[in-house]
């Protein structure tokens, strides 16, 4: 019995990685560091390298126009300096994929039966609202399109188009000496990320295992 619900929770989650995914497919193969904002602009992706190591674990919950359910799963993420690593996880602990962005280039694995059915999003868009919703303003503004602007609040991050429309929106939650992201809103690709972070103590020794390795 518990194999048949590993299996749903899988199926399920498969569902909603194929939902997110852009309109603009990138081959497994390709490790060019861009990510499309919208349909049509692409940018090139801020540097992975960071002032200050990160280490966050989250439950990731996904919301995609037309469906009434969200899908959760349990991502833990770790910036130490020079490369940024994210690891997704079943609620039942099982690990389904693992992305690694260095300056070299990005690197992915993932559960055989997701990649055969080519159901994960493509790395760089998974990598695009990490770095929007954790960056700095400035390496950002820095590769966006002419006309287009990032929008910083103290608990809120806007990024608008050349037209003013709203492609991005994050909003935040402070904590001391920071701020962590509570929601984020896709408006090109329509799909909302409710973001729950976990207190380092209650996370798994799996979890933070399999990210090391």
């Amino acid at each position: 019995m518990r194999s048949r619900i590993s299996l749903a929770l899988v199926g399920a989650l498969t569902l909603w990685l194929a939902g997110c995914a852009s309109t603009t497919t990138t081959p497994p193969e390709s490790t060019r560091p861009e990510a499309n904002l919208t349909p049509q602009a692409v940018v090139p992706l801020p540097a992975p390298t960071r002032d200050s190591p990160l280490h966050v674990e989250q439950i990731l919950t996904a919301q995609i126009k037309g469906q009434t359910n969200g899908h959760s799963l349990l991502v833990v993420m770790e910036a130490d300096g020079q490369r940024l690593s994210l690891v997704g996880f079943s609620l039942l602990g099982v690990r389904l994929f693992r992305v690694e962005y260095r300056v070299d280039g990005i690197r992915v694995e993932q559960l055989p039966a997701l990649a055969a059915l080519g159901a994960l999003p493509p790395a760089n868009q998974v990598l695009a609202d990490v770095l929007l919703s954790y960056w700095p303003g400035d390496t950002w503004r820095a590769v966006l399109p002419a006309g287009w602007q990032l929008i910083d609040q103290p608990l809120r991050r806007e990024l608008r188009d050349e037209k003013g429309e709203l492609v991005s929106e994050i909003t935040y939650q402070q904590q001391v000496g920071d701020r962590n992201p509570v929601r984020l809103w896709q408006h090109a690709f329509d799909y909302q990320l409710t973001i729950q972070t976990l207190p380092h103590q209650t996370s798994s020794n799996e979890a933070e295992d399999a990210n090391r390795e």
